[in-house]
């Protein structure tokens, strides 16, 4: 029997083709594996094994386990293509200058007030506004793509808490601003809340592109 004939028994009596497959194709991963998904899985599990381990070097493994894992997700197309989870303290900063930045015109503005009477007079078109609010902000954070973000930890299991974070600096930046600057006057509490909610609406724009542009 040649050597050729040897090889050719070998590769018939079950032996690995160079490529990895027997019969030489590619071995795919089992049918309804998402690689993605198992990342994302591992993450979870590394971001709960964090909180309960009390070393502080394991802790540290921890974290740069984590680290790895997160460069090892793939992440869906996006204008600037980083994966974003999470709402921390540099997201509270980023999201305040955004909201403090498209805000200031409607501190100084008299027209802010006005706005703010006519929707206290109109229950309708004063919880349009607030919709229209929300909308804009899940489409700029979720559906525009400037950023891949992953819904982390949501409350309750359902609410994201990016939306709650960018929409809470948002309100807290326009009552405090209004307040402050002697725009409002919480004596009439529904024309202080129309005003209050005509000035949040682009201060909740300009937190959510704060949160996310800068990457």
């Amino acid at each position: 029997m040649s050597d050729s004939d040897a090889a050719d028994g070998r590769a018939g009596d079950g032996g690995t083709a160079p490529d990895g497959g027997a019969d030489g194709r590619t071995v795919d991963p089992p049918d309804g594996e998402d690689p993605e998904a198992t990342v994302e899985d591992l993450i979870e599990h590394l971001e709960t094994l964090e909180e309960v381990v009390d070393d502080t070097d394991e802790r540290r493994k921890v974290r740069a386990a984590m680290r790895t894992a997160r460069d090892l997700s793939t992440s869906r197309p996006s204008v600037f293509g980083k994966v974003v989870r999470g709402f921390d303290r540099g997201d509270i900063a980023e999201a305040l200058l955004g909201s403090v930045l498209f805000g200031i015109p409607m501190l100084v503005e008299g027209g802010t007030t006005e706005v703010g009477a006519y929707l206290a007079g109109n229950p309708v078109y004063l919880t349009g506004t607030a919709v229209v609010t929300v909308l804009l902000v899940v489409g700029i954070i979720y559906v525009a793509d400037f950023q891949d973000v992953r819904v982390h930890r949501p409350i309750l299991g359902v609410v994201p808490r990016r939306l709650v974070g960018v929409l809470g600096v948002a309100a807290l930046t326009a009552v405090v601003g209004l307040t402050a600057w002697g725009r409002v006057d919480w004596a009439d509490p529904a024309v202080a809340f129309g005003s209050t909610l005509v000035a949040a609406l682009p201060m909740a724009v300009g937190a959510a592109l704060g949160d996310l542009l800068p990457g």
